[in-house]
């Protein structure tokens, strides 16, 4: 027995070891990004490959018919009713940007320049997400009893005898619209544009003042250059959300105003699927060049990895 167990240590000393698998950093990098591959192609791929698909199909009142048209992309690109929203929903988006640049950068620019204490910017910037708390939908409605023709704003004004009588623009208006708009989204500005501006080195700014620059001198040449990367990516949340939105089109402005994607919802609500496919594709490649022209301004990516 002993023999024998001396005979099997020593073969197993003298066995060639099995080769290891080894796994390139290439193969490493893909079994890392798979699950969230697998995600974006199921939910976000392979929709925008049906509707593009669908978009050239024909129809009538009985269903959708395999075919490759154009019809629905000249239909669509034709109709002046179209290009009339499409400059709608682009006014909307530039002035809801305007707006929130202006509103979230001095936010931010207060936040991170002026407020001392860590835990103080910490509690002011969640004061600035509670309203995020609840829903978009909610915090819509909410304003109209706020600006209605009855409503908190106009009675305060009348108490306060500002005016004599109530304001009717400020509901079922584009002014609702952009106010609506600002509040919703004012957020999204001011957290890139804070990230990027806690990165600046404050004694960057210090040997400024001490080289004798004034305060425009100082914003205009190190902190904005400094914080485009925020004003960018701010800029990108906006644009995508307003040009996406159509809730707040429809209520706020009383069905006056229009968007592009309200125009899609009652497309779908007609069962013409086609046509609601090439206005998706015209609506996803419109936005995608606008963030490609934000893009091509700063370079989000290298931004964000130096």
């Amino acid at each position: 027995m002993a023999s024998d167990t001396a005979a099997e240590i020593t073969n197993s000393a003298y066995r060639p070891a099995r080769p290891r698998v080894r796994v390139g950093p290439w193969a490493i990098s893909w079994l890392e990004v798979s699950p969230l591959a697998i995600i974006l192609v199921v939910l976000f791929a392979a929709p925008t490959v049906l509707f593009f698909v669908i978009s050239f199909f024909d129809y009538d009142r009985v269903g959708i018919y395999p075919a490759f048209l154009w019809d629905n992309y000249r239909e669509l690109l034709t109709t002046p009713a179209t290009w009339r929203i499409y400059v709608s929903s682009l006014r909307f988006a530039v002035i809801v940007w305007a707006i929130t640049l202006f509103v979230g950068f001095n936010i931010a620019h207060f936040l991170v320049f002026h407020i001392r204490s860590s835990t103080t910017r910490m509690v002011l910037f969640m004061l600035c997400a509670v309203p995020f708390w609840t829903s978009a939908i909610i915090r819509t409605i909410a304003w109209i009893p706020f600006l209605g023709r009855n409503g908190a704003f106009n009675t305060m004004l009348i108490d306060l005898h500002i005016v004599h009588q109530p304001l009717e623009f400020l509901l079922f208006s584009d002014f609702a619209v952009v106010i609506t708009y600002v509040h919703l989204y004012t957020l999204l500005m001011i957290g890139p544009i804070a990230n990027s501006l806690s990165k600046i080195d404050k004694s960057l700014l210090e040997a400024a003042r001490d080289a004798g620059a004034s305060r425009w001198q100082i914003m205009r040449n190190i902190i904005i250059p400094l914080g485009r990367t925020g004003i960018t990516l701010g800029s990108i949340l906006v644009f995508t959300q307003v040009m996406g939105d159509y809730f707040v089109v429809k209520r706020m402005s009383g069905g006056q105003s229009a968007s592009i994607v309200s125009a899609l919802s009652t497309e779908i609500q007609a069962m013409q699927y086609p046509p609601a496919s090439a206005s998706a594709v015209v609506l996803v490649l419109f936005v995608a060049f606008l963030v490609a022209g934000m893009m091509r301004i700063v370079d989000v990516r290298k931004e964000l990895v130096s």
